[in-house]
């Protein structure tokens, strides 16, 4: 008998992090999302964005100083962070609210001024661990939608 067996979040690899990000929430701004779908996606653009920029840097050098090359070879990029931008900004939003913070929170980083500091504001908020249990924005992604109830008395190894 062949059975097709679904991946668990438990069994998810930094790819199918993106694909979940990408594919699956792509302007999903609602729920929560756990420290490890975030700073996946994350890591995933910054290993694509690096060897992409590898790539322009060898062939800016072997081409020589041609600027139209460059522009040609920096359309691709751009259009990726294009497409990009709406689930980078999605996946932060839910992962504030897996900490128990509006989405709102996210603006702090795009003010000018308060930018430096509310940069680090975020950092801290993307690596704090999930609320237990279920919050204002719904349950908790690493436990699912178990009923809390009845998990009471019950051990946890």
């Amino acid at each position: 008998m062949n059975t097709i067996l679904k991946k668990t979040e438990a069994d998810y690899n930094m790819i199918d992090w993106w694909k979940k990000v990408v594919m699956e929430n792509y302007a999903n701004f609602e729920g929560r999302a756990r420290r490890s779908e975030y700073w996946y996606y994350a890591l995933f653009n910054f290993l694509i964005i690096l060897a992409y920029g590898i790539i322009v840097l060898i062939a800016g050098v072997s081409m020589g100083d041609n600027s139209t090359l460059f522009i040609l070879l920096m359309v691709p990029l751009i259009l990726f962070a294009l497409a990009l931008l709406v689930p980078s900004i999605a996946v932060a939003v839910r992962r504030l609210h897996d900490t128990g913070k509006s989405g709102w929170w996210y603006l702090i980083g795009v003010i000018p001024v308060v930018s430096y500091i509310g940069g680090i504001v975020l950092l801290v908020f993307y690596c704090m661990d999930s609320n237990p249990g279920s919050n204002q924005y719904g349950p908790n992604p690493k436990t699912g939608n178990v009923n809390e109830i009845e998990e009471i008395g019950k051990e946890q190894f």
